[in-house]
């Protein structure tokens, strides 16, 4: 299994705004987009890609479950229902939103269905999203870990989720980092700033740059093209150990998203 390195979020972006912002991504390069139910812009993505002219075998296309479809009568309709709306025949990967634990609907249930769709070949790849280690046991005990591509969680340089990361790598679950920017606060740290002087970068390709030396993938959004192709040049950034170890400094547990009744107590 694999997951690219570097894709475009699409999270609080609707109508145009979603259009314009996943047709400038694929223009200046993006090749992997990342949308969910519970965003209502799958039609949009769709709409964006089918008027791209990019082939959909050279796209890496990820939506997420939503909590009401994680019963196992529901899931499978719910993705098809998405595939619909994106204009495809089968997602790349499709992730578990939130573990939900109040929902009344188990681990195993939820993460067995999604491995059926898999089976029925409605997504190549499946995962977890915002999920902790605990929720994360659980669905390896129900689908096995060798099953679960990525666990996409909240990182950015002020939560480093360091616990978790450890343990994912550990079971080779890859991660793939949301929130890197912490809605832009660190674009404002002075330390991530003065990295960004002595590489003549900037503070987001910093920070990016940040999570992709730790292995993790990235799923930036902008509804700016110039940010959209700005972020992208991370790829180039190379920082050192010193930069490394000052942005490891910056841990506050500074956690933007814990919806509650969705999110499982973090470790």
């Amino acid at each position: 299994m694999s997951i690219p390195a570097f894709g475009v979020g699409t999270f609080r972006l609707q109508g145009q705004a979603a259009i314009d912002s996943v047709r400038n991504a694929l223009d200046v390069g993006y090749r992997a987009i990342d949308t969910a139910q519970i965003y209502e812009n799958e039609a949009d993505v769709g709409q964006a890609i089918a008027e791209s002219g990019v082939a959909r075998e050279d796209l890496f296309l990820t939506t997420k479950i939503w909590v009401p479809n994680y019963a196992k009568d529901k899931l499978v309709p719910s993705l098809k229902d998405s595939l619909a709306k994106l204009r495809t025949s089968y997602v790349d990967l499709t992730l578990i939103h939130w573990p939900a634990p109040d929902n009344g609907v188990s681990v195993d249930e939820f993460m067995t269905a999604l491995a059926e769709a898999r089976q029925q070949g409605l997504t190549r790849q499946i995962g977890i999203s915002n999920f902790p280690i605990a929720q994360t046991q659980a669905a390896i005990a129900a689908v096995g870990r060798e099953q679960i591509a990525t666990n996409q969680i909240e990182l950015s340089p002020y939560l480093q989720n360091r616990k978790l990361t450890a343990f994912l790598k550990e079971q080779g679950i890859h991660v793939t980092s949301y929130m890197t920017l912490a809605y832009g606060k660190v674009l404002k740290d002075p330390v991530i700033g003065q990295i960004a002087q002595r590489h003549d970068a900037t503070p987001a390709q910093v920070a990016l740059a940040w999570a992709l030396r730790l292995g993790y993938a990235v799923i930036p959004s902008s509804t700016k093209r110039d940010n959209l192709a700005s972020n992208l040049l991370a790829q180039q950034l190379r920082l050192d150990d010193d930069d490394m170890a000052r942005i490891s400094e910056l841990e506050r547990d500074g956690r933007e998203v814990s919806p509650q009744g969705l999110a499982a107590a973090w470790d």
